[in-house]
């Protein structure tokens, strides 16, 4: 079992930065992935940035230049740097890590959430 659970949402003006952190635990040397993904209200939950265990990264074509993702391996922890933030980034915001269970099989946890809100 891996646990995740975020930090570090709130309130900016637009323009503003804010960094986003995930503290994963349990069978933490099992996750594979670990990303963020966002949900504004009325939309679908999407894919803000994910990074590999082997520090590929992907990227959101609407956050690319303005967000990065980097994780602390020493202290289970990733984290999401957002800058130059935009009203449209306002959602609440997600750490989601995948787990290989085997050669077949992953398994998805998923944290709580913590809500970023862009002011213009």
């Amino acid at each position: 079992q891996v646990q995740v659970v975020e930090s570090g949402g709130g309130l900016v003006q637009a323009g503003g930065s804010l960094r986003l952190s995930c503290a994963a635990s349990g069978s933490t040397f099992s996750i594979n992935v670990i990303g963020w993904y966002r949900q504004a209200p009325g939309n679908e939950r999407e894919l803000v940035a994910e990074i590999s265990t082997d520090g590929s990264t992907i990227y959101a074509d609407s956050v690319k230049g303005r967000v990065t993702i980097s994780r602390d391996n020493a202290r289970n922890t990733l984290y999401l740097q957002m800058d130059s933030l935009k009203p449209e980034d306002t959602a609440v915001y997600y750490c989601k890590a995948r787990r290989r269970i085997n050669a077949f099989r992953t398994s998805d946890y998923w944290g709580q959430g913590t809500q970023v809100t862009v002011s213009s």
